[in-house]
């Protein structure tokens, strides 16, 4: 298991990534777009989310950091826009933990499988952490 920092950006995450690839000589990043997600007829997706970063992930000194743009006319504050992602391949971890930080705390976005992950969420803690669970690490 690892817990990870996740960074989020108001759509210069592209640059942010690329800048910090070569401070830090890692490997060349892969991006996946909001436009890689495959298209939910209930939710249209808006044009310039498309090329917006939806994940990418440099390891860092033998960490890994995760991240994102905020999508469109989601809220975004600069000092705010971290969040830590547990990283494991223990499905009752992750739910023992989730369930426990929901316990005062607001949900996110519900455990679920997503194109990325068997089981992904987000909570934010009774403290205003914002936590995510990731099953397995994926392809990204």
């Amino acid at each position: 298991m690892s817990v990870d920092a996740y960074l989020n950006f108001n759509g210069n995450c592209r640059e942010v990534v690329d800048y910090y690839a070569d401070v830090f000589e890692t490997d060349k990043p892969k991006f996946q777009t909001f436009g890689d997600m495959p298209a939910h007829p209930d939710y249209p997706l808006p044009e310039e989310a498309k090329s917006m970063i939806m994940h990418a992930r440099l390891t860092i000194s033998g960490s890994n950091v995760m991240f994102s743009d905020v999508f469109p006319g989601m809220p975004f504050t600069v000092g705010n826009n971290i969040s830590l992602a547990v990283v494991t391949d223990d499905r009752e971890e992750i739910e023992r933990a989730f369930n426990r930080l929901r316990e005062g705390g607001s949900v996110a976005m519900e455990l679920q499988q997503t194109p990325w992950s068997a089981l992904y969420g987000q909570v934010t803690d009774r403290f205003g952490i914002l936590w995510q669970f990731n099953l397995g690490i994926g392809e990204m």
